[in-house]
């Protein structure tokens, strides 16, 4: 609660004025009785006529009117601030002392206007003091100028007629908008001491040791105002051409916000009724004050955070069409900047989800079509390395996928939305696919009763050439990614562990650019089939005729020294492969069985027994498998089998 700093005494005279025991009638305590009584609302004034006929006008007539008709009582409807202003004004009457002060004097200008207490009536009246306190005390200080502007609202239509409001509203709106460096009145300022970040400016004087001004000084006070009154001091200080920035007027309506709106609006929970209504009225004025971002191409002087907590309150309480896509076209602005947290927006019923998905994606979705990238294909706006150098498309792309991460973990998820969500962001904008893998992986584990279909689809989203080492061991141990993705982890991650020589340079070249997919070749379907089934795994898919083509147009063809050099070198990666950094204990760990097996039956196919060479196939249909040094000698290891395997041809596909 503000406190008041002005006060004004008139009158000389003691208080006389007394009141019964049920405190309904008052009398002034005189030798003369009393021959009139005067009736305010439920109360009853026991007076004189003399001095209320020298100073009040309506009161003249009244009298009047009610000595011809022999009556001793008269009674003043309607009046301003009812019986306690009409107290200040017969005690003034009286020549009593009486101390008007913010919180009164407002009503105490309403009933003296209404009472006719005007200088046509008498010099020196209750309506010209009035308004010289008004003037020197009320409107020159920042606190009193709030207080009595509170006070003008139980008064309509009086103090809206009288000016009181405008003049009020006036008062404050120059006081906010004067620089502070001229700021010498008392304000509330209870936030942190200033920072790097805060809106502060330094105190303009010539005292080097004087302490700074907030530039949002005036910005808590205000938050005592109700929503109406605080929406016309606002607009008067926006009005004010640019004297206030507009991150001030945004901290502004965010401290007004964090005040007036309910605790559980603000941590999105439901709320009864009431709240609703009054979250809704404040949420209303908030985006309707909110600073104009000019062309539309630039922020608006308010967070993402707090646009975003608009829009997930907005959606809580059922706000209209137009605010939401106000709110929606502000933040896609800056979207960029929001965190993960920002985003989970509640969806409301008769939505399965938990989060409104949807809403996301719309704001993605605009995100990408203000950038200009919906229709353009990313050769042609990006670099020449398929990848963007946009600091915020690159920062949007992380945010969508950790909150992908978020909501997959939710099982009424549909595949269509996730999917959505992540094929929205262009691929430029997403030079590691660690974290979107992440996301596929919560997706999976928390629906496992997807087809096979709908995990192939979900796991296409994910380039396993973008994933880092660590990703690519966790996916090639991941029982629940399909095991044509698993294979294609193993063989891109040998390639990349071989990638020094250039043979293996040639077969990187040979698996393709861009989103090059392994495939296996028909002929060893069974038994492909046999090790999916004792792994307890989904049978991979068979490939199709136009991708079988694909890769057998790339397949490399070695021979001789050539052939020897790339075989030793994808040796040496698969041993690689087999081990990899973990803990502090060791800096080598073992892929699992299942990886190893599918890994040396990759280098197996297509690759016909050699003499004395026996492959079991019972061995595969038990589950285990033969690696390329047990079924068969090493590649080299002497003249003959080298010759021999010099004439042989194959393609790793």
């Amino acid at each position: 609660r503000l406190v008041a700093m002005k006060f004004m005494k008139l009158g000389s005279k003691p208080d006389a004025f007394q009141a019964d025991g049920g405190g309904d009638s008052r009398y002034v305590l005189s030798d003369l009785p009393s021959d009139i009584v005067v009736h305010v609302d439920d109360a009853r004034f026991y007076l004189h006529k003399f001095p209320l006929l020298s100073k009040s006008s309506l009161l003249q007539r009244l009298i009047v009117e009610a000595s011809q008709g022999g009556a001793d009582e008269v009674r003043v409807g309607g009046l301003p601030g009812g019986a306690r202003a009409f107290e200040i004004c017969a005690k003034f009457c009286y020549g009593m002392v009486v101390t008007l002060n913010p919180y009164n004097v407002v009503a105490a200008r309403c009933a003296a206007e209404h009472l006719g207490m005007t200088e046509d009536v008498d010099k020196g009246s209750l309506v010209f003091k009035i308004e010289v306190f008004l003037n020197s005390g009320v409107f020159r200080s920042w606190k009193d100028s709030i207080i009595a502007l509170q006070s003008t609202v139980a008064l309509l239509p009086w103090s809206e007629d009288l000016r009181l409001v405008a003049r009020c509203v006036d008062s404050i709106a120059a006081k906010a908008t004067a620089s502070p460096g001229s700021v010498v009145w008392s304000y509330t300022y209870n936030r942190k001491a200033a920072s790097s970040d805060e809106i502060v400016e330094a105190r303009r004087c010539s005292s080097s040791s004087s302490p700074a001004v907030p530039r949002d000084w005036w910005v808590e006070d205000l938050c005592e105002l109700d929503v109406e009154l605080y929406k016309r001091v606002m607009v008067a200080i926006k009005s004010r051409g640019d004297r206030m920035p507009s991150d001030v007027v945004g901290e502004a309506l965010r401290a007004y916000a964090a005040r007036w709106l309910p605790e559980s609006c603000r941590r999105g929970e439901p709320a009864d009724d009431d709240d609703d209504a009054c979250a809704l009225e404040v949420l209303e004025t908030i985006v309707w004050l909110l600073p104009s971002d000019g062309d539309g191409s630039s922020p608006c002087g308010c967070s993402c955070q707090f646009l975003l907590n608009l829009l997930k309150l907005a959606v809580l309480v059922g706000a209209g069409e137009l605010l939401r896509e106000e709110l929606m076209d502000r933040i896609v602005l800056q979207l960029h900047d929001a965190s993960v947290s920002d985003l989970l927006i509640p969806a409301k019923p008769p939505a399965q989800t938990t989060y409104d998905v949807e809403l996301v994606e719309a704001l993605v979705g605009r995100y990408i079509r203000r950038a200009g990238l919906d229709d353009i294909d990313g050769e042609d706006v990006f670099e020449t390395n398929g990848e963007t150098d946009d600091p915020s498309l690159l920062a949007l792309c992380k945010l969508v996928d950790g909150y992908l991460a978020e909501v997959a973990a939710d099982p009424n998820l549909p595949v269509s939305s996730f999917v959505g969500l992540a094929t929205s962001m262009p691929e430029s904008a997403r030079p590691s696919h660690d974290a979107l893998y992440t996301a596929i992986d919560v997706f999976l584990k928390m629906h496992p009763n997807l087809s096979k279909v709908e995990k192939r689809r979900i796991s296409s989203l994910m380039d396993v050439k973008k994933l880092s080492k660590e990703a690519s061991i966790h996916a090639a141990q991941n029982d629940r990614l399909p095991l044509r993705v698993v294979v294609q982890v193993l063989f891109f991650e040998q390639m990349r562990a071989a990638a020094g020589s250039a043979s293996a340079s040639l077969l990187l070249a040979a698996a393709g650019d861009g989103n090059a997919h392994l495939e296996l070749d028909d002929d060893d379907g069974d038994c492909w089939k046999n090790r999916a089934l004792a792994l307890a795994l989904p049978e991979p898919p068979t490939p199709s005729a136009a991708l079988r083509k694909q890769i057998g147009s790339m397949s490399l063809k070695l021979v001789g020294e050539d052939r020897r050099r790339a075989e030793d070198a994808v040796s040496d990666g698969r041993r690689l492969a087999r081990s990899a950094s973990i803990a502090n204990q060791s800096s080598r760990m073992s892929l699992s069985s299942r990886s190893r097996r599918i890994f040396d039956r990759l280098w197996v196919v297509g690759k016909p027994p050699g003499p004395g060479e026996v492959v079991s196939k019972s061995s595969d249909t038990s589950g285990s498998s033969q690696s390329p040094r047990s079924s068969a000698k090493p590649l080299g290891s002497n003249k003959s089998s080298g010759s021999s395997s010099r004439n042989r041809r194959y393609s790793v596909s």
